[in-house]
């Protein structure tokens, strides 16, 4: 049995792919099972999937830019006319021969060329919509698709027949933190709250340069592990070390990126998390119960983060801070005022829990081998 997945390439595709993966292989574990990956080259995602045992193969995918500049027009000629079409004929390639069963796409425009092949070879797709706002290359993959998996109530532009509220696919391990094990893990104090704090990716350096211009007054009050991403690594630790005193560092637990076991284990110790708004990053802190700060990227294409973060504040479960908003100053007091008041803590923790759909994996593993085995 062969399951194809596809996606856009980035960790918000990868990461609900292998929960699904995972999920799989728990309820079928023959031996003929085979899951293979295809989408744009990503070294990041490849380390995760070939660890999973999933087979990957590479193509070409043409991007859309929807802003103008000289630029901007020579890379979607290239991408539309060259990419594009070397992205079909490589999907088409690999699809005859690899004679899928089936075939999972979490989206993204590397995804596209994989749908559409996938339709023209007769292969069964089921797609999954993360935002509430769908992307160009999902509203087109759309009409190619069986199944359309939704993440929020309410999203737009699909036909209601197809649709499928799931949720977004979270790993079950993401469930099973140790406060023990976290402490240990993070050489934590447990002298103050710990607040976690992703930055680095996708614009997120806003975020780390805000923590940097208020980090002594933050360590004053609360204990933070904060990921910065690989490449900003070092220049945030040297600035750390410039604007806090020593003795305070002891409250700073810096990290490039947190691998699964430390990523787990933060969710489980954090008393809050401050994100921006992928429906990935949402669905794994309401998962987790956690009450958040969400701060959307403003260059989101169709403002999909700032729309997931509403409709996800809407509920009660986090706060919003758009970008424009986010000065050191506000926001520190915004975080003062939240510790302040431990019974809207803990309000927002229960409407995350609430909120949260954590057998989704398990949910869309079902769906897909009940077609396969009725």
């Amino acid at each position: 049995m062969k399951i194809l997945f596809t996606g856009g390439g980035t960790g918000g595709h990868v990461f609900p792919i292998i929960a699904i993966a995972r999920e799989i292989k728990r309820a079928y574990s023959k031996e003929d099972l085979q899951l293979i990956y295809i989408g744009p080259k990503d070294p990041f995602g490849e380390i995760f999937l070939s660890q999973e045992g999933i087979k990957i193969k590479s193509i070409f995918a043409g991007k859309i830019r929807r802003y103008f500049t000289p630029a901007s027009a020579i890379q979607n000629f290239f991408d539309l006319l060259i990419k594009f079409p070397l992205g079909l004929l490589q999907a088409f390639i690999h699809i005859f021969f690899l004679a899928p069963d089936v075939i999972f796409s979490k989206g993204g425009y590397g995804s596209l060329p994989v749908v559409l092949v996938s339709w023209l070879l007769g292969t069964p797709t089921f797609l999954h919509e993360s935002d509430l706002s769908p992307g160009l290359a999902n509203k087109i993959a759309s009409k190619f698709s069986l199944v359309i998996f939704t993440s929020f109530p309410k999203t737009g532009y699909f036909p209601v027949k197809k649709i499928i509220l799931v949720g977004n696919p979270v790993r079950e391990e993401m469930l099973r933190g140790s406060g023990e094990e976290a402490k240990k893990l993070f050489k934590l104090t447990g002298e103050k709250p710990v607040i976690l704090i992703f930055g680095g990716s996708q614009g997120a350096q806003k975020i780390n340069d805000l923590v940097l211009a208020i980090l002594s007054d933050l360590l004053e009050n609360f204990e933070i592990i904060h990921q910065v991403g690989e490449s900003n690594f070092k220049q945030v630790l040297a600035e750390a070390r410039v604007v806090v005193k020593k003795d305070k560092l002891r409250y700073y637990h810096l990290f490039p990126f947190l691998r699964e076991k430390e990523l787990i284990n933060a969710y489980h110790i954090s008393d809050l998390i401050i994100s921006r708004a992928g429906s990935g990053s949402i669905f794994e802190i309401a998962a987790l119960g956690k009450p958040s700060i969400l701060v959307p990227l403003s260059t989101a294409a169709q403002n999909h983060q700032l729309k997931n973060a509403y409709f996800y504040g809407n509920v009660g479960a986090c706060v919003v801070i758009e970008e424009a908003n986010l000065t050191p100053h506000f926001f520190l007091e915004r975080l003062k005022s939240l510790f302040s008041h431990p019974r809207q803590l803990e309000k927002m923790s229960n409407r995350a829990k609430k909120f949260s759909r954590p057998d989704t994996a398990k949910i869309i593993a079902k769906y897909l081998l009940d077609y396969l085995f009725g």
